[in-house]
């Protein structure tokens, strides 16, 4: 849409909405524009719904929302050009409420959640693995300066993927992010063959597939490391240690001590986890590994065909969850025992089921962000790279994803039966084909068959997507803009919606997790959920339309019920109590009706930090235990309006 498109889409929800002097405030989140308005009545719905551009129309918690979708960002710019709004509020992301999803929906909207902020990069350095893989086959010398720093580009993210996953991982569990990258590094610290040795202590389970040969001990204990002898690009283990950080950091908040607790805290909570994913963790990890390379061998002896089909389906999944790590050293030992593999040809055939329905994808799809995570990834598809497009479209698109194993089944079936084999180890993706050419240099049907078993993939998942229907990437983004009054708001919108309330910044300043706030009764959540601010600005606004329901004397803390029955604590400074007033200046009463913006308390600053207490200010939902969850915003810095965090209630049955 060009920019005199988003100006006249703009300018007609504006007017329709009853004009600028009825708009009291607007903000964006990632799909919709979400107006406060003076008088609803005055807002033309009917209308405003069969604008091109605009998916519907959803009144809910006191906000006139317009869900405009992907472009909600540019549609706001023009809104904020043509008119004299002010900026409402921050951008931020779209919550699904649902709390009925299966253990396994969950766990991979999880999974995908933990790579959608570093996709870009991932689809780019694969980019750039697959054109490192180009240089050696136009014959660029493997040893030279040119090809290592262009090989460095494209591998280290991939090679310390953990420490990305940690990061994202690490706020997904509310843990401190640098407690859970030292937790991380420490798993790959280039030190970690110094725990391997020429001859091991001794062997566990000697004789069984979870033979594990152990080189040095911790307190005594058996310290076992995976296949590879290293933990990078492991995924699982690495979420895993951040979880398990994640608890331990939880429970040593509430043990130490306030005064120490900023130091002991990461201290204890890394001390504990790292041996503990050396010790359990990752251990768990290598033997369910073995596990599925047993189970493969035994299938590729009994059928050939039906190896082919399961482990074409299998191996990305297995990718996802780290556990291929079992197969691949059995592939090494197949060539060096009998000079060919009959692995390799079926796993890499798994990528080109995910090509084609990428490839579909780039072509049907509307949505712009599935196009960009497609284009690139497919590319990365071609040279064996699957990450980007695994994370980034089939996990959160399911059904697509089916289409893909689908496609893989059927090659892998294809090159299971004709018992093609690997006579070498080398290219992935399109190049893994010259890994097929028979030891002598010969090209016969063993290359010819793995290519129909690649091109088999590639023409089932592509026809497969292209005949069935699109996914939408963002659920609460519909394909096609609204025509008629009679076409509604999906229910997983509307539910939506009708749940969740998004609350904007009273303070500016500089945010920080509640539970690192200096004082015992915020730090523990015994008042409830919330977010702490250190004030730049010496003034506090309403975080949304509501009432005062609690105002001290003092006038150094406020309480607000919201108008969809948000109960909210703003507490200026810790021990201000003590200051008896001086410094405060309480601008509205108890009991008065408040509008989001309105300023509510003045405060000196450098009055609180003079009198020897802190200025930080903790934001509680007080009524915590009444909803499903609190989501908080994470920038650093923070203004007023901004968002600043999300209530979600408990989904009703019947809405």
């Amino acid at each position: 849409m060009a920019n005199q498109n988003y100006n006249k889409l703009a300018k007609d929800i504006l007017d329709h909405v009853g004009g600028e002097d009825n708009v009291k405030d607007v903000r964006h989140c990632i799909t919709r524009l979400r107006f406060n308005l003076k008088d609803d009545k005055k807002a033309d719905t009917n209308y405003i719904k069969r604008l091109d551009g605009v998916v519907t129309v959803v009144q809910s918690g006191g906000q006139y929302q317009v869900v405009i979708g992907e472009q909600v960002a540019e549609v706001y710019g023009s809104l904020m050009q043509i008119s004299k709004l002010g900026n409402g509020g921050g951008q931020t992301e779209e919550v699904d409420v649902q709390d009925d999803r299966s253990f396994v929906t969950k766990f991979i909207d999880f999974i995908s959640g933990i790579f959608q902020p570093f996709l870009m990069p991932l689809a780019a350095t694969g980019m750039i693995k697959g054109v490192a893989a180009l240089m050696t086959t136009f014959g660029v010398d493997p040893t030279s300066g040119l090809y290592l720093i262009v090989n460095f580009a494209g591998d280290a993210f991939f090679q310390f993927l953990p420490i990305m996953v940690a990061l994202t991982a690490a706020r997904k569990f509310k843990m401190s992010e640098f407690t859970a990258l030292a937790i991380t590094v420490a798993l790959l610290h280039p030190g970690i063959g110094n725990l391997l040795g020429d001859t091991p202590l001794y062997t566990l389970f000697a004789g069984t597939p979870f033979e594990s040969p152990v080189f040095s001990t911790f307190l005594g204990l058996p310290v076992i490391l995976p296949p590879s002898g290293n933990y990078f690009s492991a995924i699982i283990p690495t979420i895993l240690a951040v979880w398990a950080g994640a608890e331990i950091e939880k429970r040593m908040r509430v043990l130490i001590p306030s005064l120490v607790r900023s130091f002991l805290t990461p201290f204890f909570t890394v001390i504990i986890a790292v041996p503990l994913a050396y010790l359990v963790i990752g251990p768990v990890a290598s033997w369910a590994s073995d596990l599925i390379g047993v189970v493969f061998t035994a299938l590729q002896a009994f059928s050939p065909l039906l190896f082919g089909a399961i482990l074409g389906v299998a191996w990305q999944i297995l990718v996802i969850f780290g556990l291929h790590w079992g197969i691949i050293p059995i592939m090494y030992v197949l060539l060096a025992e009998q000079g060919s593999n009959p692995i390799s040809p079926v796993a890499m055939v798994s990528t080109f089921g995910v090509l084609g329905v990428v490839l579909a994808l780039a072509f049907k799809s509307k949505e712009k962000r599935v196009r960009d995570i497609a284009i690139p990834g497919s590319i990365s598809l071609l040279f064996g790279i699957s990450e980007p497009t695994i994370y980034g479209l089939m996990l959160p698109l399911r059904r697509s994803f089916m289409y893909a194993l689908i496609g893989n089944l059927v090659g892998g079936a294809y090159i299971g039966a004709t018992n093609a084999a690997a006579y070498r180890t080398g290219g992935l993706g399109v190049f893994s084909v010259l890994n097929m050419i028979e030891s002598d240099g010969s090209i016969s049907m063993n290359v010819w068959n793995t290519v129909i078993g690649f091109a088999i993939a590639i023409i089932i998942g592509f026809v497969l997507q292209m005949v069935m229907p699109v996914p939408v990437l963002d659920e609460a983004v519909a394909a096609e803009p609204v025509k008629d009054d009679t076409q509604a708001v999906t229910e997983q919108e509307m539910l939506a919606s009708a749940n969740e309330e998004i609350i904007g910044s009273p303070v500016t300043g500089d945010t920080m997790p509640l539970n690192e706030v200096p004082d015992e009764v915020f730090s523990s959540e015994a008042l409830g959920k919330g977010i702490a601010i250190n004030p730049t600005v010496g003034e506090v606004v309403a975080p949304a339309n509501g009432t005062v329901t609690a105002l001290f004397e003092t006038g150094h803390a406020i309480g607000i019920t919201t108008d969809s029955g948000t109960e909210l604590l703003i507490h200026i400074g810790l021990d201000t109590v003590e200051m008896n007033g001086k410094g405060f200046e309480a601008l509205v009463t108890k009991g008065q009706t408040v509008s989001a913006g309105q300023t509510l308390i003045r405060f000196d600053i450098e009055a609180i930090k003079a009198a020897g207490y802190s200025p930080i200010i903790p934001i509680v939902v007080t009524n915590t235990n009444t909803f499903m969850d609190v989501l908080m915003a994470q920038e650093a810095r923070i203004e007023k309006g901004d968002y600043l965090l999300t209530t979600l209630k408990l989904q009703e049955r019947g809405i």
